[in-house]
C-alpha cells in the first residue's frame, strides 16, 4: 500500500492511517511525504518526522522518482493521499508527474488500482470541483476529509477515525474505528 502525506492541513489523518495500517502484519507501507507534509506533521500531528517513517516498512521524499513505487511493475494494492493538498489534486487530475506523488497516483490511475484521495480544503472553488470529477472519471476515488456524526463522535479523535474508517472502506480493509450507520 502506498500512501502519502501531502501538505493540506489535516495530516492527522493521515498519520492516524499510517498508525492503522502499521498494524496489519500482511500491509507493506511505501511512505512518500511532500516537503509541506513534512512541516505539518510535526506542526500538526504530534509526532516527529523521524517517529512516523518508522511506522512504514518503507519511506521516500517527493524527489525520488527512482523509487519502486514510480513504475507500474511494481505491484500495489493502490494509493491513498491523506491530506490531499488541492495542488496535488490538481497535478493528478492534469496528469503531472514532476514528483513521487503525483508519479505513483498517475501510476495507480494507469494501472487501474485504488487511488484514495482525501481532499482536506474548504470552500471549494470551481477548479477544484472540476479537477474532483476529472480524477473521478479517471478512476480515483475523492474522498472529502468531512467526518459523520451518527456515530456521536466525542472526541476529535474519533472524528478522525470516522475518516480513516472511511478510506479503509474503500480499501475494503476491515475494521472497528466508528460505529456504522444502521438506521
Amino acid at each position: 500500500m502506498i500512501l502519502a502525506l501531502t501538505g493540506a492541513s489535516g495530516i492527522r489523518y493521515g498519520t492516524r492511517l499510517l498508525e492503522v495500517l502499521s498494524e496489519f502484519r500482511d500491509v507493506e507501507i511505501h511512505l512518500v511525504v511532500s516537503d509541506a507534509g513534512r512541516k505539518l506533521i510535526e506542526i500538526e500531528s504530534g509526532y516527529s518526522f523521524e517517529s512516523v517513517v518508522d511506522m512504514a516498512d518503507f519511506s521516500y521524499g517527493s524527489g525520488e522518482m527512482e523509487a519502486p513505487i514510480a513504475s507500474g511493475s511494481f505491484r500495489t494494492d493502490g494509493m491513498c493521499v491523506v491530506p490531499s493538498s488541492t495542488k496535488t489534486l490538481s497535478s493528478i487530475a492534469c496528469g503531472v508527474t514532476d514528483n513521487l506523488v503525483t508519479r505513483a497516483a498517475d501510476v495507480c490511475l494507469k494501472e487501474g488500482r485504488e487511488l484514495v484521495l482525501v481532499t482536506r480544503e474548504t470552500p471549494l472553488n470551481l477548479i477544484h470541483l472540476e479537477n474532483m470529477v476529472k480524477v473521478s472519471k479517471a478512476g480515483a476515488t475523492v474522498l472529502p476529509a468531512s467526518p459523520g456524526f451518527y456515530s456521536n463522535p466525542e472526541t476529535v479523535d474519533d472524528m478522525v477515525d470516522f475518516v480513516v474508517g472511511r478510506t479503509l472502506d474503500q480499501l475494503d480493509v476491515e475494521h472497528n474505528l466508528y460505529r456504522r450507520w444502521r438506521g
